[in-house]
């Protein structure tokens, strides 16, 4: 599981890691996606069908003449006013700065996102914590000349967080130039919210430490076992739009449920996203013109409300299913997991081998389930550790649709009894 990199004449040869790896083994075994004998409790994809309470899914839509040509770098004008007036209207009704197009880059998917703003990066110091999405280290590795990636230590009974304190003290202590973070995150399903996450962002603003948040998750929010009454995200407390340094990155994968259409924005401040707009002629020269249409009606109010209630409704029952689930089963999950579709479960107290995430991987595929072993969030870009962390999680994901998820964690309750 761990990254190789070959030499294969003029090119490297890069090997899997993280979630690709866990799919290619599914795949050896006769998976694909939509394969109905098989529960993908691993990939990390919403369903995406019809739901209850939710708008009809665009089935179609027109490519008009002028679709054909060229579009704008940083994306179309309306699609961005639409990200921009989205963000005003559920975060910034009462603040006086407000974001427009030009605070809005639109990008072919999150991971593109990110590598528009990783190119503009110059030579500093970039601070990240464990567990954390394994496609960061895919992403900074190619940037080591420049981008010195610094691991922050975090602590299980912060849910592997880091509260304001310890962020303003990483800061100073490694002299981070910027930081890089999933919120809600991506593991643990613990999400910075509230107060809480307005001192990051002053803090950010008062160490001039760029936060680079990855809010893909951010509707995704539950309390107490119930659908949380609204998204979660640092534009809500951010002061200027055009001074703060926070760059947000979102997309329709998740939140919308479409991740077929690869479609992803960052927000930040004007003069970063010219930059980025200008990266991208040497990157990916701009977004498909006919999805940014498509896109423009699922920013529409009233449907954007109601796909997202809708969504918090669905998985916060399919959350409860899973969660109920795993403990009967004797794993332990995180108190307050109050968002995204995943859980992250601790088996230690499972009978061996199943106490082991990669052993439990392996045994999961034998009942056609997929997971996800904890250790492929130990990322460290530029590092191979030869003892990863986390062997004592699995990251299960409730993102498949209900009977599917039910037939799943059947089978992971019949592959642990055969152990007991």
């Amino acid at each position: 599981m761990e990254e190789v990199i070959k030499s294969k004449g003029a090119f490297n040869e890069i090997g899997d890691i993280g979630v690709i790896w866990v799919m290619d083994e599914a795949i050896k075994l006769g998976f694909y996606n939509g394969n109905p004998e098989w529960a993908n409790l691993g990939q990390g994809e919403p369903e995406v069908g019809e739901m209850k309470g939710a708008p009809e899914r665009i089935k179609e839509f027109v490519i008009e003449p002028e679709d054909d040509r060229y579009g704008p770098l940083n994306g179309m004008l309306a699609l961005r006013t639409a990200i921009a007036d989205h963000y005003n209207r559920l975060y910034r009704k009462d603040k006086a700065s407000k974001y427009t197009a030009d605070n809005v880059s639109i990008a072919m998917g999150g991971r593109l996102a990110l590598t528009r703003i990783f190119s503009i990066i110059g030579s500093i110091r970039l601070g990240f914590k464990v567990p954390e999405y394994p496609a960061y280290k895919d992403l900074l590795n190619c940037r080591l000349d420049r981008i010195i990636p610094v691991c922050i230590p975090s602590k299980e009974e912060n849910n592997y967080s880091l509260p304001p304190f310890e962020f303003t003290e990483s800061i100073t202590k490694y002299d981070l130039d910027a930081f890089l973070l999933s919120n809600p995150c991506n593991p643990t399903g613990h999400v910075i919210k509230g107060e809480e996450l307005n001192e990051y962002v002053k803090i950010a603003t008062e160490q001039n430490c760029t936060l680079i948040i990855d809010e893909v998750y951010s509707h995704f929010i539950y309390e107490n076992g119930k659908p949380a009454n609204a998204p979660v995200s640092s534009a809500e407390f951010i002061d200027d739009v055009n001074s703060d340094p926070v760059l947000i990155v979102d997309a329709l994968t998740k939140s919308f449920r479409y991740p077929g259409w690869r479609l992803a924005w960052i927000l930040g401040p004007r003069h970063i996203v010219e930059d980025l707009g200008r990266a991208a002629s040497g990157i990916d020269g701009g977004p498909s013109v006919p999805i940014q249409r498509a896109a423009l009606k699922l920013f529409e109010p009233e449907r954007a409300d109601a796909e997202t209630r809708a969504l918090r409704e669905v998985f916060s029952r399919k959350q409860n299913m899973m969660l109920n689930s795993l403990r009967e089963n004797g794993m332990i999950c995180l108190a307050d997991a109050n968002s995204t579709f995943y859980i992250w479960a601790d088996i230690s107290q499972l009978h061996p081998p199943l106490n082991n995430s990669d052993n439990f991987f392996k045994e999961a595929l034998k009942y056609k389930v997929i997971t996800v072993p904890g250790n492929m969030f130990d990322i460290h870009p530029g590092k191979q550790k030869k003892d990863a962390e986390f062997n004592q999680y699995v990251r299960f994901s409730f993102g498949p649709e209900e009977e599917n998820l039910k037939m799943g964690l059947e089978r992971i309750s019949e592959l642990i009894k055969s152990y007991s």
